[in-house]
């Protein structure tokens, strides 16, 4: 049970403060009540329980929650109980604590919605919004569901391109670590057998590049890692500035093949959520407002951001987003139509599975051309190690031939 902080009046006028554990706030109250005090604050304490309970859940876990929460409802199954038996059935210990947690609160008079906004790493402003919606408007169980299938999506999508991009990672790495021992443990065991070219000034260039690579890996190596790795936290730092984000994003979306993919999954991202939003009943500015940050890019999200403005002042969603650069022809000429059939939602989902099947073509072509060119660039590698070894045996055997 939580533990609550208390400062309270006494009978005779005196303050009081102290400690107090209940399983809510309204029990405290009666407790304190029972000891003579009037309490004039009661704040919740963080238990190390509360604290577990806000890590972040995977995408699965949350999609089945809202799954069974859906079913159970739709059965006629009130939501107390329903939240009841989905935390004694959870074999996730953070969800069961979140689930219990929600419960309390929704015990205590807190809605469903609120409830579920104080666990941020949990459920997302999306999740919360459209279970606000669904309250309001008194279709929970269809926004639950809905929230569910999303949830799914987003993430089988995300599985898809991990899942691609495996094996270039992995030929990457076998790669690098292939080549770092052959340069640092392979080529200093034939320097004693170069050492008589060395002393002539006949090395070949290649190998004098290739054995001076070997000593400075050699003797500076830890310091060359220390060095990339005080860079890559530096890098991160700066990148998560407004400046650098800037420029971080609108680089990431001008890379060579990938950043056709990168900006397709922001878009279908963004135009799947909006519409499921707007689809939900959530007026365009909110479904705006939340929707702009899904697109994990500050170069998207200042242009969405510009088309809320331009809604405010009366003109349509298509034009500022057709003058940003980045937002394809065809997707802005899909919108304008929407606009003026009013099929808005829709229409934005439609695009939504355009993209992300247009994705998953791209993704797999870049791919297919990706292998093949990581395989090129590793033997054009190890042949010039092994050109770099060879050439002085080759001058060797032919001086003593």
């Amino acid at each position: 049970m939580p533990d609550f902080s208390y400062e309270a009046m006494s009978a005779t006028g005196t303050r009081a403060t102290g400690v107090v554990t209940a399983v809510n706030e309204r029990e405290a109250m009666v407790i304190l009540d029972g000891r003579g005090l009037m309490p004039l604050k009661l704040t919740e304490q963080k238990s190390a329980s509360a604290r577990k309970s806000n890590k972040k859940l995977k995408g699965r876990v949350v999609a089945t929650f809202f799954s069974q929460l859906a079913d159970l409802l739709h059965s006629g199954v009130p939501l107390l109980r329903s939240l009841e038996l989905i935390e004694r059935q959870s074999q996730n210990a953070v969800l069961t604590e979140v689930i219990r947690e929600v419960r309390q609160k929704v015990a205590d008079g807190q809605n469903i919605a609120d409830a579920m906004a104080e666990f941020p790493n949990a459920f997302d402003e999306l999740a919360v919004s459209m279970v606000r919606a669904g309250m309001e408007g008194g279709f929970l169980e269809d926004v639950l569901k809905r929230i569910a299938v999303f949830t799914e999506q987003q993430e089988d999508l995300k599985s898809k391109v991990i899942g691609a991009l495996a094996y270039p990672v992995f030929l990457a790495v076998v790669g690098f670590v292939v080549l770092n021992v052959l340069v640092i443990f392979f080529v200093p065991r034939f320097e004693p057998i170069f050492a008589r070219l060395a002393e002539k000034n006949e090395l070949p260039s290649l190998t004098e590049y290739l054995l001076a690579t070997s000593h400075f890996l050699q003797n500076h190596g830890w310091w060359l890692v220390l060095l990339a790795f005080g860079a890559f936290q530096a890098f991160r730092r700066w990148a998560k500035t407004e400046s650098g984000r800037m420029i971080t994003d609108r680089a990431r979306l001008k890379i060579p093949g990938a950043g056709k993919i990168y900006l397709s999954l922001s878009l279908s991202r963004f135009t799947r959520i909006l519409g499921t939003l707007l689809h939900n009943g959530i007026p365009i500015l909110a479904a705006l407002k939340i929707a702009k940050d899904s697109t994990g890019n500050k170069v998207l999200s200042l242009a969405i951001e510009q088309s809320a403005e331009n809604i405010t002042a009366g003109n349509s969603l298509a034009k500022p987003l057709g003058a940003c650069p980045y937002f394809p022809r065809d997707v802005v000429e899909m919108v304008t139509i929407a606009e003026e059939s009013n099929s808005l939602e829709t229409v934005l989902i439609n695009i939504a599975d355009s993209l992300e099947k247009r994705t998953s073509r791209n993704l797999e072509l870049f791919v297919r051309l990706l292998e093949p060119v990581m395989l090129l660039v590793m033997a054009a590698v190890t042949l010039l190690v092994v050109a770099g070894l060879l050439l002085p045996v080759f001058k060797m055997s032919s001086a003593v031939g």
